[in-house]
C-alpha cells in the first residue's frame, strides 16, 4: 500500500492535471486522517489502509470530476462548527463567517442592555448561519426560513447535531413570519446575488443548487423582495444585514435610497477588500 505522501502527491498531480489545484487534495486527505484518528502531519511516511486508500481515491475521482469538496466530504467547517451539506443547499463559505462575526458585533453594540432579541436568517440552506449566530450568542431568539424543505431538513439537523435552538419554517421569504404576524429585531440574508447571465465555474453550476445562486437579471431580485416588505416583520428598532455581490455597490445604494431613505446603513469590506456587507439600522 502506499503511504499518506506518496498518495498525495499523486492525488496532487491529478488535480493539477485536471485545472482544479492541488490545495483540496490535501485538505481532503487531512479530513479523512482526523476521522480516523491518524495525525498526518505525523504520519506522513506511514501506509494508509486499504479502506482509507480506497475512500481517499473515490473521493479524488469526484473531485477531478469538479465535485466541490464539501459535497464529497459531506460536511464544511464553517465559524468552528461541522456543517452538514449535500446538492440540497450551498456549501457556506469563508466571506459568510465575516458577516456572522459583524452581526455578533453588532448585537452587542446596537441591542446592549436589550435581554429579548428575535433574530431571523432568511433563506438559511445549510442553517449556518443561524447555528454559528446562535451557539456563539445564546440569548438571542433564533430563528430560520427557507422555500426548500430539503434544505429545511439539512438545517434541522445541523441545528441537532451542534445543539443549537433554532426553530426552522419552511416558506418563501418573509411569508411565514408574516403568516404568523411574527416581528423581528434583527433579520439576516445571504440570498441568492448571482445575475442569471453570469458565467459560473463548472464546480458550482454543476452541483450547487441553482434557486439559491441566481438573484434574477441584476442579481438584487430577492433584496429588492425583502427591502419591499422587511417593515411589516420588523420591530420599531431593528437592524438588517446582509451578504451581498462584491460589485453591487452602486445598483445596491440606488435600491437603499428608494426604500430606506431616512435609515443610515453600512456597506462593509471583507477582508479582501471587496464590498461584501450590508447593514441596515432601523428606527420606524
Amino acid at each position: 500500500m502506499a503511504s499518506f505522501r506518496s498518495a498525495l502527491k499523486e492525488a496532487q498531480r491529478r488535480m493539477e492535471e485536471a485545472g482544479y489545484g492541488e490545495q483540496a487534495a490535501q485538505l481532503y486527505l487531512l479530513e479523512l486522517a482526523n476521522q480516523s484518528h491518524h495525525n498526518l502531519y505525523m504520519e506522513m511516511d506511514e501506509e494508509m489502509s486499504e479502506e482509507l486508500s480506497q475512500q481517499y481515491q473515490s473521493g479524488i475521482r469526484r473531485m477531478i470530476n469538479g465535485e466541490p469538496l464539501g459535497y464529497v466530504l459531506g460536511y464544511e467547517w464553517f465559524y468552528g462548527y461541522r456543517i452538514e451539506v449535500n446538492d440540497a443547499v450551498l456549501i457556506p463559505r469563508p466571506e459568510t463567517e465575516e458577516l456572522v462575526a459583524n452581526i455578533l458585533a453588532e448585537y452587542d453594540e446596537y441591542f446592549s442592555g436589550q435581554y429579548d432579541v428575535t433574530a431571523v436568517d432568511i433563506g438559511t440552506g445549510s442553517g449556518a448561519i443561524a447555528v454559528a449566530l446562535k451557539k456563539e450568542a445564546p440569548a438571542i431568539n433564533m430563528l430560520a426560513t427557507d422555500i426548500s424543505a430539503e434544505a429545511i431538513a439539512v438545517a434541522r439537523r445541523n441545528a441537532a447535531k451542534n445543539e443549537a435552538v433554532v426553530p426552522m419554517l419552511i416558506g418563501d421569504m418573509l411569508e411565514p413570519l408574516r403568516e404568523r404576524n411574527m416581528k423581528v429585531d434583527i433579520l439576516i440574508s445571504n440570498p441568492p446575488y448571482i445575475p442569471q447571465t453570469e458565467v459560473m465555474e463548472k464546480s458550482v453550476v454543476d452541483f450547487e443548487p441553482h434557486l439559491a445562486l441566481f438573484g434574477g437579471a441584476n442579481g438584487l431580485k430577492y433584496y429588492q423582495q425583502i427591502f419591499a416588505e422587511c417593515r411589516k416583520v420588523l420591530k420599531e428598532r431593528a437592524l438588517l444585514a446582509f451578504e451581498m455581490g462584491w460589485n453591487q455597490k452602486a445598483e445596491m445604494e440606488t435600491l437603499l435610497k428608494e426604500y430606506f431613505p431616512h435609515d443610515r446603513y453600512e456597506i462593509r469590506k471583507d477582508m479582501s477588500g471587496k464590498d461584501r456587507m450590508l447593514l441596515i439600522y432601523i428606527n420606524l
